[in-house]
């Protein structure tokens, strides 16, 4: 059987490079990103909106009204708006936030830069992540775009994803690795 994430991460890449390349036609490539993401925050924020796309309880009819009616309330319009519509129809809504993650990585990619997804303890001030942005580039040699999201369990540090890439100083994972180290030992 298929992997469920390899399914939606599929189904999610060809979703997102149709989308992009019809934003690049338009000459909307970020005005379309800016759609995106304002979409993906009300999806972070509402309990609701993550039940509705990810439930294969609703017909494809009651996520097409839902979708319908949320964009035309937080004024997502134009393309975003009718592509959110075609995805509701075609019951693949599911795949919206893969949607959005590839999107973002295919518009960086036409910028000629890399996406960095962070994740760290804290936010990051705007020096912090300044100062991350010029590490990273020169470790690439490419302009980096940085993906923060903050989760307190990691205590202190970062874990950074560049492409196939890891970077983990966080102090849950050094702690972890004592621990382990100290089983060893006693």
């Amino acid at each position: 059987m298929a992997d469920t994430s390899q399914l939606i991460s599929g189904v999610a890449e060809r979703y997102a490079s149709s989308l992009f390349d019809l934003a690049r036609e338009a000459g909307s490539v970020e005005s379309v990103g800016s759609d995106l993401d304002a979409f993906q925050s009300l999806i972070n924020e509402s309990a609701d909106l993550k039940r509705l796309i990810v439930s294969p309880i609703f017909s494809a009819d009651d996520q097409f009204k839902a979708i319908s009616a949320i964009i035309e309330k937080a004024g997502i319009s134009g393309l975003v708006g009718n592509f959110l519509k075609v995805v509701a129809r075609n019951r693949r809504l599911f795949a919206v936030p893969g949607i959005v993650k590839s999107y973002r990585e295919t518009a960086a990619r036409h910028r000629g830069e890399v996406s960095a997804e962070v994740t760290s303890a804290h936010a990051l001030s705007v020096a912090q992540q300044t100062e991350l942005k010029a590490a990273l580039k020169s470790v690439t040699g490419k302009d980096v775009t940085l993906n923060v999201t903050v989760e307190p369990s990691l205590l202190g540090g970062l874990i950074v994803k560049v492409g196939s890439r890891q970077i983990d100083t966080s102090l849950r994972t050094k702690l972890s690795s004592l621990k382990l180290a100290l089983k060893e030992v006693g």
